[in-house]
């Protein structure tokens, strides 16, 4: 693999259909990009991609992407536990080797660019690739969700995309692209299906509520248990096992615990703690397929086009 390495993680809103979700990927095949991870979840019905690459080849990829998942993708006939705004909902860039992050911003406004130019699709740009400073954070972006943001912007100049519009896509809503660094997407099931005792948690943890610094979480019922989602924006600052320790501590005030844990996509070695109790707990880990710099080294094969 080349020198200067990006990584971009798109978010489609489809998790159920098998098929769909692989015409998307296949659409995504570009030469110097490599196919790391593909996770889906009916629950969320949601899909989350990794790729990586050299940094004009992924851009194409994520844009193609956006493309094919604007056409198989029918918002208004889709829902699911996890918020979205588009068909292709989030499409982040993040440095690997060889590339900055100032550097992903730039590629972020080029892919937004041509998303819009050639599919129609509205964008926001999030993060560090934010236009302004109060779009920076996804979930005010997601405010409302598709069905939201579909009427908001037709009120409130404030909510208008930064590229296209005013309005939206009818059936594939908007694309927020955005460059940020390394996220770790890491969720814990508990042994109860109560999900005000997720939310309550959630509530205590998350950075905006004054909790973990970094850390974005949301309480769902997923597979038939109450289910803690978060994203871990920089686990340098905030270590994954400080993140479960402080959860264990609250479930243990709801008299619950945490029984089980997952990571969405991959993990970078340097978040591993191989001794901890989380990572003890996840299951169907594998460090062949799911670190990152393993898959960098033996990428999984592109699906086949139906």
């Amino acid at each position: 693999m080349k020198a200067s390495v990006v990584e971009c993680v798109p978010n489609f809103s489809e998790g159920k259909d098998v098929r769909r979700v692989e015409a998307i990927v296949a659409a995504m095949r570009v030469e110097g990009v490599f196919l790391l991870d593909l996770s889906m979840d009916a629950d969320h019905n949601r899909s989350v991609v990794t790729i990586a690459g050299e940094p004009a080849a992924v851009v194409e990829s994520a844009v193609r992407g956006a493309g094919k998942a604007a056409e198989l993708i029918d918002l208004t006939r889709q829902q699911g536990a996890h918020p979205r705004i588009g068909a292709a909902d989030v499409i982040p860039f993040v440095p690997i080797s060889g590339v900055k992050l100032e550097q992903c911003v730039l590629l972020a406004r080029q892919a937004g660019l041509e998303i819009w130019r050639r599919f129609g699709i509205p964008v926001y740009f999030y993060e560090a690739a934010a236009a302004r400073p109060d779009r920076a954070n996804l979930e005010d972006l997601r405010s409302g969700q598709f069905e939201g943001l579909r009427d908001a912007v037709r009120k409130e100049a404030a909510r208008r995309p930064d590229l296209g519009g005013p309005g939206l896509h009818p059936t594939a809503g908007a694309c927020a692209v955005g460059a940020r660094k390394f996220l770790v997407a890491y969720n814990i099931y508990f042994d109860s299906a109560d999900v005000s005792i997720v939310r309550a948690i959630a509530r205590e943890i998350r950075a905006a509520s004054g909790g973990l610094k970094g850390v974005k979480a949301l309480g769902v019922l997923a597979h038939g248990r109450a289910q803690l989602s978060m994203n871990i924006t920089d686990f340098e600052v905030t270590p994954i096992s400080q993140v479960y320790g402080a959860v264990s501590k609250l479930a243990l005030r709801h008299k619950t615990a945490p029984v089980e844990g997952e990571v969405i996509g991959l993990l970078p070695e340097a978040a591993c703690e191989r001794e901890s109790e989380w990572m003890r707990q996840l299951t169907g880990f594998d460090s062949e397929t799911k670190v990152l710099e393993r898959r960098l080294a033996a990428p999984l094969a592109w699906p086949e086009p139906s």
